[in-house]
């Protein structure tokens, strides 16, 4: 048996969301804990799968977690003594596991990840995030698919620079540094909201890091840091995703718990597209009541076009009024979703990182397969849309990054469901 979403198109999105704490900060919170004996906590915990992977690979390295899904916490208690192995079983469904590398090393002078796995997006190397550890004092060689950090000394701050504004690698020579001897200054560092979330909780743990926000980023080492209760920063990109199924189903959808702030150019975008955008105390309104505009997007690192949205951007654009031209810059596999978008009768045709999407009125509905997070909920905004019903597989995708997606949906009034099929039944 497979799990699929039956989405019924058609029906017009209308009501209230609440958006829970960010996925690509709370796996890098949990991480952070690794950093403290003791008992951190952590608030407004999305429940999604990445979340279970990221406790359960804690659970191996020595930890005990506790997951409250009623309550939206996460409690880590971390021994005075962990273990500094992640396996390639857990690491392979999930490329955030990557972010233990630098507590590991920081905490017990020694880390062994898997190389991760993850979304199917395009590659990801390592290299910066070893160039950095290396610039620390470290130790690191690839071995049998494991990537191998040591240190037999403290580690010594030093300047960083990354060629490129990588989350990843800033997380990890970030969460090395902060008990390293010395200064560390990170040059041209990722600047997304999530990575001021770590550094907040950091610097409540006892961390001295300045120039959040910035694109340098300078740590004080300290010799210790204390556990902590900390709330995550709210989803920018599951709040993006709402904005857009109001502007694609020509809804009025209120988002609640989200920070307008994070998502500036996105939202300029759905203004442009015909949508009325509100902000509110506590998060924004998005209302539509025509055919959306075709509008054309460039992802690019933070402050710029999320690339974690360009799939739901794609999907607004295929029932839009025009053309468009969308430019993707970080991930050069983003566009192998078109294809199943396609099958809808969507109109894309991709060159090298561009993808020319010309609107059409309607699509129409077809078995469509999920390739990763992002993918998935593009594919089901599409299907909302489109004339009949849309099987969307792949579902464990849409899982790992968007908590209750199906029944805040049906909250706002689509006709979706989650149902399991026998596994060879044809498709469509």
């Amino acid at each position: 048996m497979v799990e699929l979403l039956k989405v019924v198109g058609g029906g017009r999105l209308v009501g209230e969301v609440h958006v829970t704490g960010a996925k690509n900060s709370v796996l890098k919170l949990m991480a952070a804990a690794l950093l403290a004996e003791g008992t951190t906590t952590l608030l407004d915990v999305p429940d999604i799968l990445d979340v279970e992977i990221m406790a359960e690979l804690l659970r191996r390295l020595g930890c005990e977690v506790s997951h409250n899904r009623i309550q939206s916490t996460v409690e880590i208690c971390v021994p005075a003594v962990l273990d500094h192995r992640a396996d390639y079983d857990l690491v392979r469904r999930m490329r955030a596991s990557i972010c233990v590398l630098g507590p590991l090393l920081a905490r017990c002078g020694a880390a062994e990840v898997a190389l991760p796995g993850g979304d199917n997006i395009g590659s990801r190397g390592l290299d910066m995030h070893v160039e950095g550890l290396i610039k620390l004092g470290a130790q690191a060689v690839n071995e049998h698919g494991y990537l191998i950090a040591s240190s037999k000394q403290r580690l010594r701050g030093d300047l960083v620079y990354l060629d490129f504004p990588s989350v990843g690698a800033t997380e990890t020579i970030l969460m090395a540094a902060v008990t390293a001897l010395g200064t560390t200054v990170i040059d041209n560092v990722a600047r997304e909201p999530e990575i001021i979330d770590i550094c907040i909780m950091l610097n409540a743990m006892g961390a001295q890091i300045s120039g959040l926000g910035t694109s340098t980023l300078t740590i004080d080492g300290v010799d210790a840091l204390q556990p902590v209760t900390h709330r995550t920063v709210p989803d920018r990109i599951v709040a993006g995703t709402w904005a857009v199924a109001a502007v694609i189903t020509q809804g009025d959808i209120t988002i609640r718990n989200a920070r307008a702030e994070h998502l500036q150019i996105a939202l300029d975008k759905l203004v442009t597209a015909g949508a009325v955008v509100s902000i509110l105390d506590d998060g924004f309104r998005v209302s539509m009541n025509q055919r959306p505009l075709a509008v054309d997007i460039v992802t690019l690192p933070y402050p710029g076009f999320p690339t974690d949205l360009q799939p739901q951007f794609i999907a607004l654009n295929a029932i839009a009024d025009g053309a468009a031209l969308v430019t993707e810059n970080l991930f050069e596999a983003r566009f192998r979703f078109v294809q199943e978008l396609a099958r809808l009768g969507a109109d894309v045709r991709t060159d090298g990182h561009h993808a020319l999407v010309r609107g059409h009125q309607k699509l129409s509905g077809a078995p469509v397969e999920a390739t990763d997070i992002r993918a998935g909920a593009g594919l089901v905004l599409a299907g909302l849309v489109a004339e009949g019903v849309t099987s969307v597989y792949g579902v464990s995708h849409i899982d790992r990054g968007y908590a209750g997606f199906v029944q805040d949906l049906q909250r706002l009034g689509a006709d979706i469901s989650r149902i399991e099929e026998d596994a060879l039944k044809p498709q469509g």
